[in-house]
């Protein structure tokens, strides 16, 4: 029997993905829906699917969010698809509150709403807790060695200031790099995820000073290739950039989809995002 199910499409920064409410409808094989539903051409055409629904037993929270790659792999987090879940909760009238509690696979985030003149969520500030940099189950420093950077084919070789291992709950891998024109993000950042330096696979960023506190960068991500943004890699790098003297423990990242603005808090540790999130269209699927 076909059923059709009702979908959302939205976008932080360009970050795309399909949002479903899961209080309305039921979604038996998330991983498979999450292949079919993003090609593109044949599907829908997005980076990933986005479930939305209520929090688990115990758990302090409003929602809660799971996130499944163009590739069918299910994330940990993804900072892009949080703030575009405060949007959906508040402007379809699911909720009124200014700050919601959401679950996610990597612990409860606080969604702050920024609404607009016209009552409209137009940014959201996430507060994405702390990063980790000793997460052994997502990176071997030991095999470092064989990620041959100085030793790449494809702009990396002679081009790398330095790089770092970030957790935001998921794994990042930051390469700062002169002249980020010279890499080629598709070949390198198909072959850094899957290096055995990171045994969960990993999310690649290539990023390039280009002011004071700014930083350009472009995203490999995990399961799903490249995409316009990726808000924990925006965390990941900004993290990065501070713990390498590079920028401040404040800084823009710029990203091919927009604009987000990182702020690492010295007080708390907490790392705290803040960017766009919108809608691009509705519709119906069958299942």
């Amino acid at each position: 029997m076909i059923h059709k199910i009702g979908f959302t499409k939205m976008h932080g920064a360009g970050n795309d993905y399909i949002y479903v409410n899961t209080l309305l409808y039921n979604i038996p094989d998330p991983s498979a829906e999450a292949i079919k539903w993003s090609a593109p051409h044949f599907g829908i055409g997005s980076d990933g699917l986005v479930l939305i629904g209520k929090p688990s037993a115990g758990i302090d929270a409003d929602y809660s969010m799971r996130i499944f790659n163009a590739d069918g792999s299910e994330a940990m987090m993804c900072g892009n698809a949080s703030r575009c879940i405060g949007k959906y909760l508040h402007d379809k009238g699911m909720t009124d509150k200014r700050e919601i509690k959401l679950e996610t696979k990597s612990g409860v985030k606080i969604l702050k709403l920024n609404i607009d003149e016209e009552g409209k969520v137009d940014k959201v500030t996430v507060d994405m807790l702390e990063p980790r940099f000793d997460v052994p189950e997502q990176y071997s420093p030991d095999k470092v060695a064989d990620l041959g950077l100085e030793k790449s084919e494809y702009g990396l070789a002679g081009n790398v200031r330095c790089s770092t291992f970030v957790s935001m709950g998921n794994p990042h891998f930051v390469i700062f790099v002169d002249d980020l024109s010279k890499v080629d993000i598709a070949e390198e950042g198909k072959r850094l995820e899957f290096n055995p330096a990171f045994p969960q696979r990993c999310n690649i960023e290539f990023a390039q000073i280009t002011d004071i506190n700014e930083i350009k960068t472009r995203v490999w991500e995990r399961g799903s290739g490249i995409t316009m943004a990726c808000g924990t890699g925006a965390c990941a790098t900004a993290v990065a950039a501070a713990l390498n003297h590079l920028t401040s423990r404040e800084s823009d990242i710029i990203m091919d989809g927009g604009k987000l603005h990182i702020r690492w808090g010295e007080d708390d540790n907490h790392v705290y995002m803040t960017g766009p999130a919108a809608f691009a269209f509705e519709g119906e699927i069958e299942l």
